[in-house]
């Protein structure tokens, strides 16, 4: 069912039932997502699945809410948040002070940044300062490149168009490392075996999920659900099952 004839229907609702309509739909978590970010969130087999999607649908559970999905662009995520089309967005959003200034967020729930690739059996480089002097593929514009230009000097950068080329000469040892992503490089292992994530990361950068500034009961309650999955475990284990150097799932 589309948001826009679920919306329609709910109105419809709310009009025939009055209050007990509107009652129904505190049971409702609307959250929005662009679900083309693995493995943070994407569609596998005509059906969302990934990191953030398991662990708002637990949180959802743990609320006693039936998460609804709505499917966004990015960029557009922030004003449908503000404009009410749903209560909460999650979509591998980092926590920035400009975005501070017009939504609210909740604890950050996870550590992206940029991290090292290497082979798996690379007993040369064990932490990220022995990246130096190695050559490593670094997608052309993107923040990785900067940060080696200006950290780590002595890097023979190997600048490459796209990640799978930049992953692929790892592979075959045309470059010792590659720096990318957080979740670029686990959806990598994830999915083909021979290379591994470096536990250090290079830098760190908080995800958060994005909330208006006039609920901030559900901020709380949220921030309470995360807090309560990762005592119980469940936290602990959606985390192992997509940000594992094991390509074993």
């Amino acid at each position: 069912m589309t948001f826009r004839r679920h919306f329609l229907l709910s109105s419809l609702a709310a009009l025939t039932f009055g209050a007990s309509g509107a009652h129904a739909q505190d049971n409702v978590l609307r959250v929005g997502t662009d679900a083309t970010f693995p493995p943070m969130e994407f569609v596998e087999n005509g059906k969302r699945a990934g990191f953030d999607i398991e662990l708002v649908e637990a949180i959802g559970k743990t609320l006693g809410k039936r998460v609804e999905w709505v499917d966004i662009d990015f960029k557009g995520l922030i004003p449908g948040l503000i404009s009410k089309r749903f209560d909460m967005a999650v979509s591998g959003i980092y926590v920035t002070e400009e975005r501070k200034k017009v939504v609210d967020f909740t604890d950050s729930y996870y550590a992206g940044g940029l991290v090292a690739m290497i082979k798996d059996g690379n007993t040369v480089i064990k932490k990220i300062s022995d990246l130096d002097g190695k050559k490593v593929s670094v997608q052309v514009g993107t923040k990785s490149v900067g940060y080696l230009q200006e950290k780590f000097p002595k890097v023979q950068r190997v600048e490459v168009e796209k990640n799978q080329e930049m992953f692929n000469l790892v592979d075959i040892g045309r470059a010792d490392a590659a720096v990318t992503g957080k979740p670029a490089a686990f959806q990598y292992v994830r999915t083909r075996p021979g290379l591994r994530v470096l536990e250090e990361q290079l830098t760190v950068e908080e995800y958060g999920m994005a909330l208006r500034k006039d609920t901030p009961e559900l901020t709380k309650a949220v921030n309470g659900a995360i807090a309560k999955l990762k005592a119980d475990g469940t936290y602990a284990t959606i985390v192992k099952k997509w940000f594992s150097n094991s390509a074993a799932k």
